[in-house]
């Protein structure tokens, strides 16, 4: 029952948007309840509620034909008590209030988020095909959490060429919860190895400290093959969407290569960009790489075409060896 702007801020996964109030009308009654008290907030509530309750109750029947429902608000109140009611009145099998609302859900996410697990890292140079290998240990039976897909990004400044718009950081954080919620908790899982940041997504401290202290499966695929890859990921997009892309990191390629990829790219070149961009985000996965205990850090030796055995080797080595945690 929350509003659009809360709605798009963050919900429980897998519901249904039914506000009560729009943005606006959510601001009115909460200044009213600020500075008036509640009985005037809530009287202008039930005015602005009151044309809405029919269309309330059949888009629930909408979303429930069964006539069972579950309704939450921010604090399990004012909005999911009201409609709770309502659709109890207007015949409805079954409403659940959530029992202190998406605050409440929040308050769990985040204990959650603070557990220790036990994580298996992908990593490896840009274009190593770090996701595909997470596909193929999927298919081999692994728990795998393909954190790029959740954060609808890849992680660079192409990363989101291609992509569906980035959640917020906090509903990246629910998706996270229910992804782990899902997964066998006596079995180790498999993730990328990313940066703190994918896009404009944080990852929770804490989960990122465990991808940072865990074993690092490093797949080194050599230059020229990893060159290609990205021509073949990146080279159906528009040129236009690339260059802004190449743009976006001028100052840390330097003036001079900017300059030659986008030359390269106004003359199809794509071999000639990818090669000038890999020099840069090779510099800096190296950098973070450097960061971890070395003795944690397993160089594996990979070519374009031995993914699928890759992710045979991985789970080998994983299996047979102690725990990382």
């Amino acid at each position: 029952m929350r509003s659009p702007g809360e709605f798009h801020r963050g919900r429980i996964p897998g519901v249904h948007g039914l506000p009560l109030f729009s943005d606006k009308e959510r601001a009115i009654v909460g200044t009213l309840y600020k500075q008036t008290g509640r009985d005037a907030a809530v009287l202008e509530g039930l005015r602005i509620v009151g044309p809405k309750l029919a269309s309330i109750v059949e888009q629930a029947r909408a979303i429930a034909p069964q006539g069972r429902i579950r309704v939450y608000c921010w604090r399990g109140g004012e909005r999911s008590g009201s409609v709770g009611w309502l659709l109890d009145r207007a015949g409805f099998r079954e409403v659940l209030t959530l029992r202190g609302g998406y605050k409440a859900f929040r308050n769990h996410v985040l204990q959650a988020l603070q557990e220790p697990y036990d994580l298996r890292v992908v990593g490896g140079y840009t274009g190593t095909g770090k996701t595909e290998t997470l596909k193929h240990l999927r298919d081999l039976g692994e728990q795998v959490i393909d954190l790029e897909a959740i954060a609808c990004h890849k992680g660079s400044s192409f990363g989101a060429i291609g992509e569906q718009p980035q959640p917020t950081t906090e509903q990246f954080e629910n998706l996270l919860w229910d992804q782990l919620m899902a997964l066998d908790p006596t079995r180790p899982f498999w993730v990328e190895d990313e940066s703190l940041m994918i896009g404009r997504i944080k990852i929770p401290d804490v989960f990122f400290a465990g991808m940072r202290k865990t074993m690092l499966y490093f797949a080194d695929m050599p230059f020229e093959e990893r060159a290609a890859r990205l021509v073949e990921d990146y080279g159906k997009y528009p040129p236009e969407l690339l260059a802004e892309a190449t743009k976006r990191i001028e100052k840390r390629l330097g003036p001079q290569h900017c300059k030659a990829a986008l030359e390269a790219l106004d003359a199809g070149d794509l071999l000639t960009v990818a090669k000038i961009t890999l020099r840069y985000y090779d510099k800096t996965y190296s950098y973070g790489t450097s960061q971890r205990d070395q003795a944690r850090v397993l160089k594996l030796p990979v070519n374009a075409q031995d993914l699928p055995a890759l992710a045979h080797r991985l789970v080998a080595i994983a299996r047979t060896s102690p725990s990382h945690a």
